[in-house]
């Protein structure tokens, strides 16, 4: 019975152990260097742009802590890019909501990934990004499912991007106060609906996304039905 007892404990620590594990370089050392991991923050908010970043690590100096950025709270992450920036190279991109509504949100998540690595101002030996698929760049790279829980560099530009997003997102309701982006960053949330039920939409509203359209229909006295809108008579 004891034995049981000692090898059930075991194995719950094992799960504890595997559950709290950090991204590492054990995937990135396949790779020549310097390899820089690429992240976006924003896909899913109604409002704002679409914000990526890449990051090359020094792999023997690094900031302690690095993780998924939806893993950290946001003081640790504002710390860890603050010395990110000190210690690794980094770059920023992003896609206007204009660009979102132009291009769609999946290739404009893939446009700011191409101008985050751009940003760098150098060419990266190889380049990891967090998703399923590459930008259609030329550069030898390769996509990662869930990299920003596997790759230190990946997890790096995580942070950054989730970082630099929550600024410019805190900036915009100083500009657009009502809809709460200072705390949803733009998200659908209850508060922000009810924002735009008593305000409206603003030009940072993505338009190509449902919720807004309702929104915008509704304002002008009209319909949706799937993908189309019908006047009211």
């Amino acid at each position: 019975m004891a034995s049981r007892r000692f090898a059930g404990s075991r194995f719950q620590g094992q799960i504890a152990s595997h559950a709290m594990a950090r991204p590492c370089f054990k995937i990135e050392r396949e790779f020549p260097e310097p390899l820089a991991g690429v992240d976006e923050a924003g896909c899913a908010p109604l409002a704002g742009p679409v914000v990526a970043a890449a990051v090359v690590l020094d792999r023997v100096h690094f900031p302690r802590g690095i993780d998924d950025s939806k893993a950290l709270p946001a003081r640790q992450r504002e710390a860890i890019c603050a010395r990110l920036y000190k210690v690794a190279r980094v770059g920023v991109g992003l896609a206007t909501v204009e660009e979102i509504d132009r291009l769609n949100i999946y290739w404009a998540r893939m446009l700011a990934m191409s101008r985050a690595v751009e940003a760098l101002g150098f060419d990266p030996a190889w380049i990891l990004v967090d998703g399923n698929r590459c930008p259609r760049w030329e550069r030898p790279s390769k996509a990662i499912v869930d990299g920003d829980a596997k790759c230190r560099s990946i997890a790096a530009a995580s942070i950054v991007a989730k970082v630099t997003r929550d600024r410019i997102m805190a900036d915009y309701a100083k500009e657009h106060p009502g809809y709460g982006w200072e705390h949803n960053k733009g998200y659908g949330t209850p508060e922000h609906y009810r924002g735009l039920d008593a305000l409206g939409v603003t030009p940072l509203h993505r338009r190509s996304f449902a919720p807004v359209r309702a929104c915008l229909a509704a304002k002008n006295g009209t319909a949706m039905v799937g993908s189309q809108q019908l006047l009211d008579v």
